[in-house]
């Protein structure tokens, strides 16, 4: 059952208090990387049939298997998946930056171009369920950057890849997909083998596995960002239906034994109630287990003497969602500081944006927003500074150029400038 606390009960540790990775993978990915950066395609081969049950030595799917599977996806899904795409398109486009000069000096030009990164992976997880909401929130931001090559990676049992998530990435737009999973596809991504084209950046949620190979390669690639386990945070009123926020909270709870579903509340009868949903409805889920463990281990109710307070407490959180679930949710959102994606009203559950409204689904978690943001269009572009000066723009601000490199003892430095604006 969900721990009920009061807020001057629970210390900030207990707050904060979030399950942590206990399994050390470490040693076990860097073997995996160091075979796959020593072997290439044969060490995919291998980890494939392995863990994966793969039949064949072939790694990437053809076009003709897109097809097929497209397909066989029922056409009202597809329409859906294509709605999506353009809601996501939609609030992603207003994300774009544009490159600028500034000529405002006579003979000093400045400016900063950004440019798409050039090649993206996306790794697809293929565990206990399948995410082509995920294929969709992580490619079409980078096909609007402009990338020129998105590579997805996803494991396939026995060589199978389910129908809807070929179809995701044929509608989003993915250019070449392959069947592995794993660290092993993480290097491969990073690293490039005879047949995985090496990318410049890696996105996409995995388990603790693909996490780490994330953290150990990044360096030579660009990374998204290391994903926690999934987390929900509702602030809401005792005015409510208790069975609509115990149902926000198994949202989340569904995804992980190790997620974490909190609510803050001004009303302890409001508190009980919702207690009391979580136990009838968690028994008619079909992956009950998952959520009873997460919301017995990590689930927790907060009583605050205000919703004032409880945004407060909430910023302390820093969720990956928060869902403020008022009749007034606009005269809170100010009151936010730390949150990845925020849910606005008693209408608005965070499944929309999993799926279907048009902000990204990618959020930080483990209460990194306190300084990282949602996945965006910003993720898939560099930016490049140039500066131009003529002699006679030099030559006014050179002492002072020479003075800074004098002070730092970099003598060259000032030998650069000064050498040219001698007389």
């Amino acid at each position: 059952m969900i721990k009920i606390y009061n807020s001057s009960e629970i210390s900030i540790d207990e707050i904060l208090e979030r399950s942590e990775q206990t399994i050390d993978v470490e040693g076990i990915v860097a073997d995996i990387i160091k075979n796959v950066r020593a072997n290439g395609d044969a060490a995919l081969v291998e980890y494939s049939k392995k863990f994966d049950g793969a039949v064949d030595d072939v790694i990437e799917v053809t076009p003709e298997e897109i097809e097929e599977a497209f397909k066989q996806v029922d056409e009202a899904l597809i329409s859906i998946l294509q709605q999506a795409k353009e809601n996501i398109t939609a609030f992603h486009s207003k994300q774009v930056r544009s490159s600028f000069v500034i000529n405002d000096k006579d003979g000093v030009i400045m400016g900063q171009k950004v440019m798409p990164i050039e090649k993206v992976g996306l790794y697809v997880p293929g565990g206990t369920a399948s995410y082509p909401s995920s294929v969709l929130m992580n490619c079409v931001p980078a096909k609007i950057a402009g990338c020129s090559e998105i590579v997805m990676v996803t494991p396939a049992k026995a060589g199978y890849i389910k129908p809807v998530i070929l179809a995701a990435a044929k509608i989003a737009g993915v250019d070449r997909i392959f069947k592995i999973g794993g660290a092993q596809a993480v290097a491969a991504l990073a690293y490039g083998t005879q047949t995985v084209p090496k990318v410049d950046k890696i996105v996409g949620p995995g388990n603790a596995f693909v996490a780490e190979a994330k953290k150990q390669v990044f360096g030579m690639v660009d990374i998204d960002m290391i994903a926690g386990p999934s987390e929900i945070l509702v602030v809401a009123d005792g005015t409510n239906n208790p069975a609509h926020i115990a149902a926000d909270l198994l949202s989340q709870a569904e995804h992980d034994k190790m997620a974490t579903a909190v609510l803050i509340t001004d009303s302890a009868e409001f508190a009980v109630a919702v207690s009391d949903e979580l136990e009838r409805q968690i028994p008619l889920l079909p992956r009950a287990e998952i959520a009873r463990t997460s919301v017995d281990t990590n689930g927790k109710i907060i009583i605050t003497d205000s919703l004032k307070k409880a945004m407060e407490v909430s910023n302390i959180l820093a969720p990956e969602h928060l869902e403020i679930c008022v009749d007034n949710p606009f005269e809170y959102l100010g009151l936010v500081k730390n949150a990845g994606s925020v849910f606005l009203g008693k209408n608005c559950p965070e499944a929309l944006g999993d799926y279907f409204a048009g902000p990204n689904h990618t959020l930080p978690t483990s209460g990194t927003a306190r300084f990282s943001s949602p996945l965006s269009v910003d993720d898939f572009v560099k930016k490049t500074q140039f500066s131009y000066f003529s002699r006679e723009a030099l030559c006014e601000i050179g002492d002072k150029v020479v003075r800074f490199a004098t002070e730092e003892g970099l003598d060259a430095h000032a030998r650069s400038v000064s050498i040219r604006t001698e007389k």
